[in-house]
């Protein structure tokens, strides 16, 4: 089931939409955040053309929303260079996420200093272990191949890294396939959870490091590691690299602890 299902109804200029085959994008009660971030993107760029590529965003997931929505976007601001869009869901009980993107004109460098590759590497997707995702929320076992990426398992250092591929990527261009798989991972906090517990992602943050990203086959690696967790919150850094190494999106995230 491809990924355009969901975008195909959302239309220039917004407003009320009902999205297709949405309950199998949904985690949980809500919409799995890669999605639902995609959807007010797919929002912004099908109302406002020729933007300049996105360099960054700042998304809260702010409730949980069915396939009704109302769809809102405005252009808070239009520099020389940069615009910065406003593009936000909407349900009968409120906003139900609200992004913030920042599109910006390639500029002669006045600064070169190259993103840290990925380190160890992994080895390529194809030589790492296949992971069932059986018992994943539905959203992950429908749309998504998963591998795994790093020696670790079980409880330790707060670490998760997978190989992740889009399953159908028809239609998608590279900038919204990086949006909808960089959510896709559970926090790196979860392997150090003492029980298992229910885990809510808050808000995400983003900067695209490479305005036309590219990878071989599909395939990004992903990891979400927790920079500290307490109080029933974890502070996630979100990355992504291609499969030549070359980091691709560089991310943070607030999320929720339960249990």
């Amino acid at each position: 089931m491809s990924i355009q299902e969901l975008l195909e109804p959302i239309k220039p200029g917004g407003g009320k939409v009902t999205l297709g085959a949405h309950e199998t994008w949904l985690q949980g009660r809500a919409f799995y955040g890669g999605a639902s971030a995609l959807v007010a993107y797919t929002a912004a760029i099908r109302t406002f053309k020729d933007l300049p590529p996105l360099r960054a965003a700042q998304i809260a997931f702010v409730a949980p929303s069915g396939a009704d929505v109302e769809l809102r976007h405005e252009i808070v601001r239009q520099g020389r260079n940069v615009t910065q869009v406003r593009s936000e869901m909407w349900t009968d009980q409120g906003c139900a996420l609200t992004a913030f993107f920042l599109f910006g004109a390639e500029r002669e460098p006045n600064a070169l200093h190259a993103a840290e590759r990925v380190s160890p590497w992994p080895g390529a997707p194809l030589e790492n272990e296949s992971l069932s995702t059986e018992r994943a929320p539905r959203f992950l076992k429908e749309h998504f191949e998963i591998r795994r990426a790093q020696e670790e398992r079980g409880r330790g250092l707060p670490t998760v890294r997978r190989w992740a591929k889009l399953k159908d990527s028809t239609g998608l261009d590279p900038i919204s396939e990086l949006i909808l798989l960089g959510d896709v991972l559970p926090p790196g906090a979860m392997r150090a959870m003492e029980r298992h517990g229910p885990i809510s992602s808050i808000n995400w943050s983003f900067n695209v490091l490479d305005p036309r990203p590219s990878t071989e086959d599909g395939w990004w690696l992903s990891e979400n590691t927790s920079q500290q967790a307490d109080h029933g919150y974890s502070s996630e850094r979100l990355r992504m690299w291609n499969t030549n190494g070359d980091q691709m999106l560089d991310g943070m995230q607030c999320v929720a602890i339960f249990g």
